[in-house]
């Protein structure tokens, strides 16, 4: 897919990975909405980047609609989510431990189901940003890991709707399979896990291999659409070692 002129919404977008998907996707030439809850950081993002910009709640079932339905995007990528309470498990609450449904599932289905019940036109991608936690779990984080790979299953659903319905609308996942420093969620992650072990979260990071930071991760989902490698992939992991990777094909 060649990104220039193409419309793109982008949920989270004002910060973290996803400001780092948005640079990725102005430099390739997309016409990008950023979609998140704060005036500021969205006005920010505005000047800096010449990109639209919408304040809501990405849990509002009715603004996902409304904003599908204005923007008509190309390509719209699911990436919000919320900083999951971390914890070990004898010590959360259940509101903390359903925290991740609560916010990053619940968008995820309103976000989806527009997409579908809209429709988007036919031609149209949709990246819902996982986790590696959907992978290998995430012992300090509650329910956050499940809450993850629910979403990769909710994708893989979306394909079957889409095929069955005719719409020619393409679903696939994005799993980033490190924890990355400048991140909210990263940092926050990261620092749980370097307390328990008694060591700095630089130290706890460096496990994971080269690092992959918020435009390093953009180009790799850019390198998604954009190389027919990977057209035919479903769900694919980035790393900062090795870019990306195809975990599953639309046919697995």
């Amino acid at each position: 897919m060649n990104l220039k002129d193409k419309n793109v919404v982008v949920t989270g977008g004002s910060r973290g990975l996803g400001l780092g998907l948005v640079e990725a996707l102005v430099e390739h030439g997309a016409r990008v909405t950023v979609v998140a809850r704060q005036s500021d950081a969205l006005e920010a993002v505005r000047a800096r980047l010449d990109v639209s910009t919408v304040a809501a709640d990405i849990r509002d079932e009715a603004a996902a609609h409304r904003i599908l339905a204005d923007v008509r995007p190309d390509i719209l990528t699911l990436n919000a989510g919320a900083k999951p309470p971390m914890g070990r498990l004898d010590q959360m609450s259940w509101a903390d431990f359903t925290a991740p449904w609560e916010h990053d599932v619940k968008a995820g289905f309103h976000w989806l189901q527009s997409a579908l019940n809209l429709p988007l036109k036919p031609g149209s991608r949709v990246l819902v940003v996982s986790s590696g936690a959907a992978v290998e779990g995430s012992p300090m984080s509650g329910g956050y890991g499940g809450a993850k790979r629910m979403l990769w299953f909710m994708a893989k659903y979306a394909n079957r709707v889409s095929e069955q319905r005719k719409l020619g609308i393409r679903f696939q996942t994005i799993l980033p399979r490190q924890m990355i420093l400048g991140t909210g969620i990263g940092d926050t992650a990261a620092g749980a896990y370097a307390r328990a072990m008694d060591i700095e979260p630089e130290a706890f990071v460096a496990r994971f291999g080269a690092p992959m930071p918020p435009r390093v991760f953009g180009e790799n989902v850019v390198a998604v659409l954009h190389d027919p490698a990977h057209a035919e992939g479903f769900a694919f992991g980035l790393t900062g070692d090795k870019g990306v990777t195809m975990m599953e094909g639309f046919a697995d």
